[in-house]
C-alpha cells in the first residue's frame, strides 16, 4: 500500500490526533526544528495535510510537499490556505461546515448579552465585595433591537434566527441580495451599521472583507452601538476600533477575534464596555469532536477514492 503520510501544522485537538494516529502515519511539523532536513527526507511520503484556523497551507508549504494531494482543514474558514494555488495545482481542500455553526451563533448570542447587559463587569462587582455598598449600575436590554449581520451564510443565518427569538428586527449585507431571505437587505455595510444597533460580523474573510468593518462603519454604528465579531480578526480595522472605544464613538464590542492572535491590543483590557473571548467560538467538546471525525472521514473517502464529504477545491 502506498504510504499514507499526513503532516499536521498546529496543535488542535488531542482526540482528531489520535484518530489521525490510528490511521495513518502523522507528522508534527510545530515538533520540527530542521524542516530543510525534515522535508528532504519525508516530503516524498506525506499526500495529506491537516491545518487550522492558526495555520494552514500556503505556497511555500505546498511548494514543499510534491506529493501533496488533499488539504484538510480543521476549521470552516480557509483564509489560511491558498486556495487558488491548490486548483492549479490540483490539490483538493475540505473544511468542516455545518457542525460548528450552532457553537459559533451561540457564542455570538451570549457576546451580545455579556456586553449589553454587562455580565462580566457585574461577576467582577459582586465579587469584589461591592454589591454590598450599593447596587450594580443599570444595563441595555438586548430584546427588541435592531440586529445588522454582515454575511448571511450558515452561520450569520443561525444568529439571526437566534436573535429573532429575541424579538430583534434583523438586517443583513452580504456580496448579493439572497432572494429567499426574509430579513431587510442593505447594499452597504455602512448603510447596514446606520440601521443597527447591534452589528455582528459573521462573513468569510477575504481580501474583499478585509478591514470591511472600518472607521466609517465604526462612526455609522455610534456611540450606543455595539460590535460583536465571530468572524476573523482582520475584518475590522483593530487600530479605529480601539480608538472609537477609548474615544467613546463606540458603545461597546464583543470579540472573538484578533488582528494578531494571540495578541490583543492592551487598550481594550481596562474597557468595562468590552468582552472579551480567545477564539473560542466552535470550542466545545462536541462539535470539537465532530469537526475532528469530519477531517478524518474526508481523508478516509480521499484515500479510498471516494467522494469527499466537503469539498472546497
Amino acid at each position: 500500500m502506498e504510504p499514507r503520510g499526513v503532516l499536521m501544522t498546529y496543535p488542535m485537538s488531542s482526540y482528531l490526533q489520535q484518530q489521525l494516529d490510528n490511521r495513518f502515519n502523522v507528522f508534527y511539523l510545530w515538533n520540527i526544528t530542521n524542516r530543510v532536513e525534515f522535508f528532504n527526507e519525508n516530503s516524498g511520503s506525506i499526500r495529506a495535510v491537516v491545518g487550522d484556523t492558526n495555520v494552514g497551507a500556503n505556497r511555500e508549504l505546498i511548494d514543499s510537499l510534491p506529493a501533496l494531494e488533499i488539504v484538510s482543514t480543521f476549521s470552516v474558514g480557509l483564509d489560511k490556505i491558498d486556495l487558488e494555488y491548490c486548483k492549479k495545482k490540483g490539490i483538493k481542500v475540505t473544511n468542516t461546515p455545518d457542525v460548528l455553526t450552532d457553537d459559533v451563533a451561540d457564542l455570538a448570542i451570549g457576546l451580545i448579552l455579556a456586553t449589553s447587559r454587562r455580565i462580566c463587569e457585574c461577576d467582577r462587582y459582586v465579587k469584589a465585595g461591592l454589591w454590598k455598598k450599593g447596587d450594580f449600575r443599570l444595563t441595555t436590554k438586548f430584546s427588541g433591537k435592531k440586529v445588522g449581520i454582515i454575511g448571511l451564510g450558515r452561520i450569520g443565518t443561525a444568529i439571526a434566527k437566534r436573535a429573532e427569538a429575541f424579538n430583534c428586527t434583523v438586517s443583513y449585507y452580504s456580496r448579493s441580495q439572497k432572494p429567499e431571505s426574509k430579513y431587510n437587505y442593505f447594499p452597504s455595510v455602512v448603510e447596514l451599521a446606520s440601521n443597527s444597533d447591534i452589528l455582528v460580523v459573521a462573513c468569510a474573510l477575504t481580501e474583499e472583507t478585509r478591514h470591511i468593518v472600518n472607521r466609517e462603519v465604526i462612526n455609522a454604528l455610534g456611540p450606543d452601538g455595539l460590535l460583536i465579531n465571530i468572524g476573523r480578526g482582520p475584518h475590522v480595522d483593530e487600530r479605529e476600533l480601539v480608538y472609537a472605544l477609548v474615544e467613546g464613538r463606540l458603545g461597546g464590542a464583543g470579540l472573538d477575534v484578533f488582528e494578531n492572535e494571540p495578541n490583543v491590543p492592551e487598550e481594550l483590557f481596562g474597557l468595562d464596555n468590552v468582552v472579551l473571548v480567545a477564539h473560542v467560538g466552535s470550542a466545545t467538546v462536541e462539535t470539537g469532536k465532530a469537526m475532528a471525525d469530519l477531517v478524518v472521514r474526508n481523508l478516509e473517502a480521499h484515500f479510498s477514492n471516494k467522494p469527499l464529504l466537503t469539498p472546497v477545491v
